[in-house]
């Protein structure tokens, strides 16, 4: 299965897609900012980029935690980037009646992990014959999300990802079953891992999630060499300043090595295996 997304191929024989950005739009000037280094990044590594940031993150660990501009604002800013730039653009949606202002500008839609089983939501975002991108949640088996899969395709819409994001165990911390990759693509749709989710110690500082973003690398390479079909990652000028997730982003000016780094072992991957990632 091949998902298109403006001039973006995710799936099939199609090189690795990078979706990248900031956890949560922090104000205009750094997400532009960002976006347009990525793109400069991505494009000198010869990989298709989708910017991503979060116009609201719902779900966090604190009632005080910052949660972003909001959905009208950061609209506005993603529509923004995306003319300003010429790139695709993702953010997260949580309930039903975002979606149809959401639609609108954004060119990918995603259903955050905690609420890939919310019958509604899904049916409404395939409705919009969107691509969409739904998290694997924290709390499911690799095989789960078939019935995931079942809801959404039941509107006719295929232009669907799913990304594995780590399991859960409780105590603070996520772990990668890299055989989930190979299992949840064997379903006939595009795999993405987010390394940077898979690195959260949710709720690991007591009001608020920590990180170990020192093992972004060998994570990336592992999920290039199992065979994705994208790459999802959070990224940061300053992590250490982020307003959300900063201990598990990516810093701006590391992502160019790993990519170089990512999209060798996925040619290599490629050429072994007969044309087939």
């Amino acid at each position: 299965m091949e998902v298109k997304i403006d001039t973006v191929r995710i799936g099939g024989s199609h090189p690795l897609v990078i979706i990248a950005g900031p956890c949560v739009l922090e104000d205009m000037d750094l997400a532009y900012h960002t976006a347009e280094k990525l793109k400069d990044i991505c494009s000198l590594a010869g990989l298709p980029f989708i910017f991503k940031s979060s116009f609201d993150k719902a779900n966090r660990t604190s009632f005080n935690a910052f949660r972003g501009p909001g959905m009208d604002k950061g609209l506005t800013m993603l529509a923004d980037i995306k003319s300003k730039l010429g790139i695709p653009v993702l953010s997260d949606i949580h309930s039903v009646d975002e979606i149809l202002p959401a639609s609108e500008v954004l060119d990918v839609l995603q259903i955050p992990a905690f609420l890939c089983r919310q019958t509604d939501l899904i049916i409404a975002a395939s409705e919009t014959g969107k691509p969409v991108n739904i998290k694997k949640g924290q709390f499911l088996a690799p095989w789960d999300v078939k019935n995931i899969i079942e809801k959404f395709i039941s509107t006719g819409n295929q232009s669907l990802c799913i990304t594995e994001r780590g399991t859960s165990f409780g105590y603070n911390n996520l772990v990668v079953d890299f055989r989930g990759i190979p299992i949840m693509r064997s379903f006939g749709f595009p795999v993405l891992f987010d390394i940077t989710h898979s690195l959260q110690l949710p709720g690991g500082q007591g009001s608020a999630s920590g990180g170990q973003r020192e093992f972004a690398g060998p994570l990336a390479r592992a999920a290039a060499a199992v065979g994705v079909n994208g790459l999802f990652m959070e990224v940061h000028p300053e992590p250490e300043k982020a307003l959300c997730d900063g201990p598990n982003m990516i810093r701006l000016e590391d992502v160019h090595k790993m990519l170089n780094t990512v999209k060798t072992i996925d040619e290599l991957l490629y050429k072994t295996s007969g044309g087939l990632h």
